[in-house]
């Protein structure tokens, strides 16, 4: 099985006020040479904003701001904006994030001409209770994966009172936009858990209360990914932006299995096909990347790889993910290797 090759930790919390819990799940685009990095910064008290810093080359660290690039400034993400990720399409850049207000968390957009400043555009994902939620998808409960949604979300452990999980939104979060429009249309990823769902859209003003009622009565139209292998028995969700391939969308997720003793987080891969990205060429039923070393499997939260970002530099594809939730490191490994390996796992059709 293909395994990537790690280059260990490429960046570490600093004493610096805004980062001195730690930094993690960083946002990556590629300019050339230039890799340009949004991380997520987190303070004590586990608020975050996010910060900038440049790499020349996959490794080599040239610049870091000493202050965060994008804050909180509204009521709902008063409690932290974490775990970006980054695409350009045509001329501009599309920046998703989730949006912490301390109960409720929800994916959000901003854009931007020249990646130093960036205007909001509010949350884009669904926000229903799960009353609501579930009467919206009822007709659907004999189906299996929607079922399985329905039961993860209800009886997720959520550190709050009953009264407050009352008025708890069905969280919706990993935003990830494909980087192009297809058939005219933005393509994002999203993750109501346990499994990764597709949707489009024209505008962001198209992502209207009436917009997700129709989206969740027809749920199983755009599930596409769900948990499978033994590396994802609990969940799994998109990592960074989908990678276009003469083969297919290449597309980097993580998955969480269970242990004994908690979550553990990987990073695995799947090929979805181009002109309709719901449908998937191949998947690999082993990580290629798991939480062996000491700086993964200790930290603030251990034994985890969370990817969110990709460069790639001649064949080498480089995976940047958080390691174990307050440290970022680096992997790499041979796109064309990859997938060759992909390839060799065709999807069956688990419904069949």
């Amino acid at each position: 099985m293909l395994k990537a090759v790690k280059h260990g930790v490429i960046l570490e919390k600093t004493e610096r006020a805004f980062e001195e819990l730690g930094v993690l799940n960083p946002a990556i685009y590629q300019d050339g040479n230039n890799v340009h990095m949004f991380y997520r910064a987190a303070k004590k008290g586990n608020f975050s904003t996010i910060g900038y810093c440049r790499f020349e080359g996959p490794l080599t660290l040239v610049e870091r701001h000493n202050e965060p690039i994008f804050i909180p400034e509204y009521i709902y993400e008063i409690h932290g904006v974490e775990d970006p990720r980054i695409t350009k399409i045509d001329d501009k850049f599309y920046m998703t994030y989730v949006t912490y207000d301390g109960i409720n968390a929800c994916g959000a957009l901003a854009t931007s001409k020249d990646l130093l400043s960036f205007k909001k555009k509010g949350i884009m994902t669904p926000k229903f209770i799960l009353n609501e939620f579930t009467n919206l998808i009822r007709k659907h409960l004999h189906n299996p994966s929607v079922a399985r949604i329905l039961a993860f979300n209800t009886h997720r452990n959520y550190p709050l009172t009953e009264t407050i999980k009352d008025n708890l939104f069905v969280w919706d979060k990993n935003v990830v936009l494909f980087p192009k429009k297809i058939n005219g249309k933005f393509v994002a990823l999203h993750r109501l858990f346990p499994s990764i769902q597709i949707f489009s859209f024209e505008k962001k003003a198209d992502l209207t209360t009436d917009f997700w009622k129709d989206y969740m009565k027809n749920l199983p139209d755009y599930i596409i990914l769900e948990p499978k292998y033994d590396h994802e028995t609990s969940h799994i969700g998109p990592g960074a932006p989908p990678i276009e391939t003469p083969d297919g969308w290449l597309l980097i997720y993580h998955s969480a299995e269970h242990r004994e003793k908690g979550l553990v987080y990987h990073a695995s891969a799947v090929l979805l096909d181009l002109e309709d990205p719901t449908k998937i060429i191949a998947r690999l039923p082993e990580p290629i990347l798991t939480p062996a070393e000491y700086y993964e499997r200790h930290g603030y939260v251990n034994y985890v790889v969370f990817p969110t970002g990709t460069a790639l530099f001649d064949d080498q594809l480089y995976i940047y993910y958080g390691a174990a939730d307050n440290k970022i490191a680096v992997a790499s490994l041979s796109l064309n290797e990859l997938l060759t390996e992909l390839k060799m796992n065709p999807h069956e059709d688990d419904s069949k």
